[in-house]
């Protein structure tokens, strides 16, 4: 059984104006990105502050990381974090599926997997 490796961050503190194609170019910079998506809230359309970068290898996951950890983007401090795969696991927060965002639990995706998301406080 092989598992297919995915060099994915979390980018949290996002700007509701910043878009799919403006984190795409932020971040291209550091790498390949293979997938860069903005997290919109299902009933208003309107961004959740949050996304998630692909990168092809993990050199530039890493880059981005530490390059943009804590760095201003269109206004705004934000959080860059290596986003951990769930495999197989089930849904997220709220009854089966969407976004769940906290300490370890939650994720993002329902059903069929998603992506577990691991905060480290900085204190």
């Amino acid at each position: 059984m092989s598992a297919e490796v995915e060099y994915r961050c979390f980018v949290g503190g996002l700007a509701w104006a910043t878009g799919d194609q403006e984190l795409e170019r932020t971040f291209s910079q550091f790498g390949e990105v293979i997938d860069s998506k903005i997290i919109n809230d299902r009933e208003t359309g309107r961004s959740r502050g949050f996304g998630f970068v692909t990168f092809k290898d993990e050199k530039s996951m890493r880059d981005a990381i530490e390059e943009m950890n804590g760095k201003e983007l269109d206004g705004r401090t934000i959080t860059v974090n290596e986003a951990k795969s769930r495999g197989s696991g089930g849904g997220g927060g709220r009854g089966g599926g969407g976004y769940g965002v906290g300490r370890g639990a939650g994720g993002y995706g329902g059903g069929g997997g998603g992506y577990a998301l691991t905060f480290r406080p900085c204190w």
